[in-house]
């Protein structure tokens, strides 16, 4: 199915049964907690981070620093006054093993855990209150703690939410696919006034 900003923009759609370490690229948005707009402002059709928005971009490359089986690319991100939009490439695993099926990730025995997942095995490492290491889950949770950890100190607020709980993925399935979502990523600041995050079309 193509992409539709429209109907896919809000929503969690992670597949039951799916395995979220296998290689393949994922479309991930991250909003903010309560929608504030902490990340800076939009001014004629362009993005201008603040300090808490520069945080939230240099976070998400150092991801790819730490983890040598994620790449990111500059064209395929975008932080946004109350959200993120990226593109996470999964190229190996966290153990160092590659995968050349990146663009169409297949599906195959999935190590996700809890509900909605019946009669599979729990994986090594997983248990009900952890996420499993190298999948996508755990790439996002460290990103947004990092994130918060940072700017919770600059703004004296220890503890305070940041992110809201969950976030919404698509897994890319094509070359096709993965086009129109750059575009959709690059053209989202000059988007901004009809952008369904925007408090102030909200209302």
């Amino acid at each position: 199915m193509p992409y539709d900003p429209q109907r896919h923009h809000r929503r969690s759609i992670r597949l039951p049964g799916y395995d979220y370490t296998r290689a393949g690229a994922y479309f991930v948005t991250l909003v903010t907690h309560d929608r504030e707009c902490l990340f800076g402002e939009i001014v004629g059709g362009e993005m201008r981070l603040n300090t808490w928005g520069e945080i939230a971009r240099e976070e998400w490359f150092q991801t790819a620093v730490v983890r040598p089986y994620v790449m990111l690319r500059d064209d395929e991100f975008v932080v946004m006054p109350n959200h993120i939009h990226g593109i996470i490439w999964i190229v190996g695993d966290c153990e160092g093993n590659g995968d050349d099926d990146i663009v169409g990730a297949q599906r195959r025995c999935a190590p996700t855990w809890g509900r909605g997942t019946h009669a599979i095995r729990p994986i090594r490492g997983a248990t009900p209150t952890n996420v499993i290491p190298g999948s996508l889950g755990a790439i996002i949770r460290a990103y947004k703690s990092a994130t918060t950890k940072r700017i919770n100190a600059l703004r004296g607020t220890p503890g305070a939410s940041v992110w809201q709980r969950n976030y919404y993925e698509h897994i890319i399935r094509d070359e096709e696919d993965l086009q129109r979502i750059r575009q959709y990523i690059q053209d989202n600041p000059a988007r901004w006034a009809m952008d369904r995050e925007n408090p102030v079309y909200a209302w």
